[in-house]
């Protein structure tokens, strides 16, 4: 018996609510990052500034990762359909990675040609380039706080802001080599400076490929552990064994279980579905969640010439001694003679006063 449930209505009303107003902050922080992109790249070309024409170059990257963002924002609007049963919400998080590796590659093409200007340095016009410095500082400030009321938790959003927060850093170093320049007259500032925002536009996209690869490969998401669950679950009345324990995020916000529950003889099946997804809610914030009932040896387990192997966790096979265990639940030989055998051999095992290890620990 496999039971299935999704997220309530409202979460999906609150969803939806929450991904219109992070869309219209997008919009303003793309069209001022858009509008002020093409000042610097002017300013950087008048002035000869390295740091303004790589903030530009940034921008235009930010300016192109907030378009991108914003479009996977309205396809994850799109319902689910029979080829995407989940629906294009993931599609956010490929934007997000990219994103990253988009920052990753700013980061380097900045230090690089800040090591050409160290080695063959570039006249640069001081009083052009803070102009267009604080100009850019003021468009970037407002952008930030655009989308810094948005929501964090969307990795989509957090790359976005993470674009934007590292034009702010290259506007910051702008202003100041640009000062330096015009009081000392000395020129390396401008492209150390870029390499100091370089190095912290790399630990910021280090941050979101971080993140969003974790749930592109269905890890666990933040906050939980898998191995928790079962012993937690196994508490509850007619529940023998819980394993085969997954746990992944399709975002951030939507998560998603699978397990597998052995129960009691006498347990009533619908009642135990019922009270796993109310823990599975309530005590690690799981609404979509698949539970699959068993009386006997879970059917996973069967493998060739009726031998049950588990793939869940590894034993040493290389003695026939090693398959004595010391929890009570059978993982030996599937008896011929009908599924009564496996409840017999359940019962019979029972009895044994071996010491028992908690339930649920296979996961």
């Amino acid at each position: 018996m496999t039971a299935h449930s999704h997220a309530p209505g409202a979460a999906h009303d609150d969803h939806d609510h929450a991904g219109h107003a992070s869309e219209k902050r997008l919009i303003w922080a793309a069209a001022l990052t858009g509008g002020f992109m093409l000042a610097e790249i002017a300013g950087g070309l008048i002035s000869g500034s390295l740091a303004l024409l790589a903030d530009a170059g940034h921008m235009f990257v930010d300016f192109a990762g907030l378009s991108l963002a914003l479009f996977a924002m309205r396809l994850a609007r799109r319902p689910a359909d029979a080829k995407r049963s989940y629906g294009y919400d993931r599609f956010q998080i490929l934007v997000a990675y990219s994103n990253g590796l988009i920052l990753f590659g700013i980061a380097i093409f900045i230090a690089v040609e800040a090591w050409r200007r160290l080695s063959e340095p570039v006249e640069i016009l001081g009083g052009p380039m803070l102009a267009v410095a604080v100009g850019g500082l003021l468009v970037n400030i407002a952008a930030f706080l655009v989308l810094h009321g948005g929501d964090r938790e969307d990795l989509n959003m957090r790359g976005a802001l993470l674009h934007v927060a590292g034009d702010l850093l290259g506007s910051v170093a702008a202003i100041a080599a640009s000062l330096v320049i015009l009081i000392s007259g000395w020129m390396p500032i401008d492209p150390i400076l870029s390499v100091l925002v370089a190095v912290l536009i790399l630990g910021n996209a280090y941050g979101l490929v971080r993140a969003s690869g974790h749930i592109l490969l269905e890890g666990t998401p933040k906050g939980l552990d898998s191995a928790e669950v079962g012993p937690h679950l196994a508490a509850i009345p007619g529940v023998v064994d819980i394993h085969h324990v997954h746990l992944w995020a399709i975002t951030p916000k939507r998560r998603a279980a699978t397990l597998h529950a052995r129960i009691a003889d006498h347990a009533e099946p619908a009642g135990i579905v019922r009270s796993i997804k109310r823990e599975m809610a309530t005590r690690f914030a799981i609404d979509h969640v698949t539970v699959e009932i068993e009386h006997d040896a879970c059917a996973d387990r069967a493998g060739h010439n009726g031998h049950a192997h588990d793939h869940d966790h590894d034993h040493d096979h290389d003695n026939a001694a090693d398959h004595a265990h010391d929890h009570p639940h059978e993982h030996g030989r599937t008896d011929p003679a009908g599924p009564g055998a496996g409840a017999s051999a359940r019962q019979s095992a029972d009895h044994h006063d071996h010491p028992s290890r908690p339930l649920g620990a296979h996961l």
